[in-house]
């Protein structure tokens, strides 16, 4: 298919603005052609007009999502309270099908907002991946591994090595599936043990995601030992291969090397982070270190909402606020973090621009709004900070996944949403009674 849009946004390294644009949707689900209507090859499949912006499905570097059931829960503590005294002890009670219907609601919840791949960190992945081939988005699937009393790590990580070992890293219609290893933290789980889960998931080439320097009271022991996390982590092997940091507040000059020169990716959370009073990122300094930065919104009982572009608009304007520059992180740049950035922290290039050869994930945002009331035929750097400062994810209207329309007129295709809100319902008051 084609579609044709006033308003393109490839997310390429410039953050162009196209005019007049068509994308073309070849057979496998991948683009074909993303360029200007006049320089674009003869097509003569089925062509859709637009009318607002058409722009990349947006990444979301870190997510909980199952955790819509646990939304609003202990939504006044501190991290570490929060953790223990709220989420810990509910997700403990938590089945499979609970997990499956927290993550058939965040799949949805998030399609809407033009996010169609997330990276989560949870437990019970077949049901996990269940709900998301249900809603029809595309997940990096994090295996949640800690060692706790009664939760030993050991039969986790080798589950999940198992499971890549049968299936391999990705599998699903369009490769709508990824695998790999979510050790929870340095602060759950010793260098060795995070050594040797780096171990397996370099010799698969997965995805190793763990949360790093989040607060400042979660780690005191780890700093005292080595310095830092980030130190921690190098000094024990884990780095090299894929490493994403989840969080990543309290880093140092030296922390921000450390990451740069081995190439970890950081998934930025501004929005938990404000909202868990844990700090603000260092965002500006991992940027110019040439470090890969995506943006994440955390589960959904810290988040709350599973909106990208809100984060993107809160990353900016923390940045802004920590070094007291206005021009620290613009429009472009912050959009850039919700999708091209986003799948470079992930070590993905599959995904988060409009190019040939990655994936046909796309998000149309209906321009028919007061957010765009000074129109599309605006200077591109006035069309980019429309969408970002004020439009948001409230007019996103459509979404395809490899082609495939999951969202039509805000809504699912696959999946009746108030039902799937009437199943996390019920899940919230069960856990609650209990």
């Amino acid at each position: 298919m084609r579609l044709h849009s006033p308003v393109v946004l490839p997310c390429d390294a410039d953050c162009s603005v196209l005019r007049d644009a068509v994308v073309d949707v070849a057979d496998d689900g991948r683009i074909a052609y993303c360029g200007p209507r006049a320089d674009a090859p003869a097509f003569s499949g089925p062509s859709h007009e637009l009318t607002g912006v058409l722009l990349p499905g947006l990444v979301n570097t870190h997510a909980h999502s199952p955790m819509t059931v646990l939304r609003g829960l202990g939504s006044d503590l501190p991290l570490l309270r929060w953790l223990r005294e709220a989420m810990w002890p509910a997700e403990a009670k938590m089945t499979a099908r609970d997990v499956g219907a927290g993550m058939l609601l965040g799949a949805v919840e998030m399609l809407r907002n033009g996010v169609t791949t997330s990276a989560e960190m949870y437990f019970h992945g077949e049901q996990l991946v269940e709900s998301v081939l249900a809603a029809g988005s595309r997940v990096v699937f994090g295996a949640a591994i800690l060692d706790l009393p009664g939760t030993p790590w050991r039969p986790m990580a080798d589950e999940i090595s198992a499971w890549i070992d049968a299936d391999g890293l990705r599998s699903g219609p369009h490769e709508r599936i990824e695998l790999g290893y979510g050790p929870h933290s340095a602060y759950v789980l010793s260098p060795e043990t995070l050594a040797e889960i780096a171990g397996e998931a370099r010799s698969r080439g997965a995805l190793f995601q763990v949360h790093v320097a989040e607060s400042l009271d979660e780690d005191v022991a780890q700093r005292a030992s080595h310095g830092s996390v980030p130190r921690l982590l190098e000094s024990s092997g884990v780095l090299g291969g894929r490493v994403l940091s989840a969080h990543s507040v309290h880093l140092s000059e030296e922390d921000v090397a450390i990451y740069a020169r081995h190439g970890v990716g950081v998934a930025h959370c501004p929005g938990s982070n404000g909202k868990l009073a844990s700090g603000i990122a260092p965002l500006r300094a991992l940027l110019d270190a040439g470090v890969h930065v995506g943006l994440g919104t955390d589960g959904p009982a810290s988040g709350d909402d599973l909106d990208l572009l809100e984060e993107a608009r809160l990353a900016a304007l923390y940045s802004r606020l920590s070094t007291m520059d206005a021009s620290s992180l613009g429009a472009a740049s912050a959009l850039l973090l919700a999708t091209r950035g986003g799948a470079a922290a992930l070590g993905r290039d599959d995904v988060g621009a409009l190019e040939p050869g990655r994936w046909a994930d796309l998000v149309h945002v209906d321009a028919d709004d007061p957010a765009f009331a000074t129109g599309l035929d605006a200077p591109d750097e006035q069309v980019l900070a429309n969408l970002v400062w004020a439009a948001g994810a409230r007019r996103v209207t459509d979404v395809w996944v490899a082609g495939e329309r999951v969202v039509a007129g805000g809504e699912s295709t696959r999946v009746d949403r108030r039902a799937a809100q009437a199943a996390v319902g019920e899940v919230s008051a069960r856990l609650r009674a209990s």
